[in-house]
């Protein structure tokens, strides 16, 4: 968070040229919410050219909507298809410009990091992700794309891994650690 700032919000995208995945968490102090989750429909568009400039464009009403402070985007896997991948490293590419147009950091998650931030397993389905999703921002939508789910995972990864303890060398043992870190620790 910004200094002086009290809340952050994360936009998690899952990059797609079929359907595109957004997700958006507020952080207020250690604690995480939802703001909202959906789709950018790339279904009835055939032109691949103007599926990447709607990418680009929603995903910047996006931000420009809720003024997200970070960009978390899920990396593509690797596939045996070339032609794949190169539309989807596009569609990243879209939705990437957009965060950056807008002075935004940008922060890449591969899909196993974010399966594992979420559930514990880094082969976790992404049924799985959901439901733990579900469970861990308390919301109930049971008919939901899956991208949004994914997206909405690359948030709440993005938030993990920067809230996680920093290793040091000058801690002695877990009780110096505490000491020094009094303001982490729940009451």
């Amino acid at each position: 968070m910004k200094p002086g700032q009290s809340e952050k919000i994360i936009l998690g995208i899952d990059p797609g040229t079929t359907v595109t995945g957004y997700g958006l968490i507020s952080v207020s102090g250690r604690s995480p919410s939802l703001i909202t989750l959906g789709i950018i429909d790339l279904r009835k568009k055939e032109d691949h050219f103007r599926k990447i400039r709607t990418i680009f464009e929603e995903t910047l009403g996006l931000i420009d909507r809720y003024h997200p402070d970070e960009f978390a985007i899920e990396a593509p896997f690797f596939g045996k298809n070339v032609q794949s991948m190169l539309k989807l490293g596009r569609a990243q590419g879209a939705a990437i410009a957009a965060a950056l147009y807008r002075d935004l950091p940008v922060f890449e998650y591969a899909p196993r990091m974010i399966k594992m931030s979420i559930t514990g397993r880094g082969q976790a389905s992404k049924e799985q992700v959901a439901s733990m999703l579900r469970t861990i921002l308390a919301f109930h939508r049971e008919s939901m794309v899956l991208d949004a789910t994914d997206a909405l995972g690359a948030a709440l990864c993005h938030f993990y891994q920067s809230n996680k303890p920093v290793a040091a060398r000058e801690f002695r043992n877990w009780g110096d650690f505490i000491k020094k870190n009094s303001d982490r620790i729940k009451q």
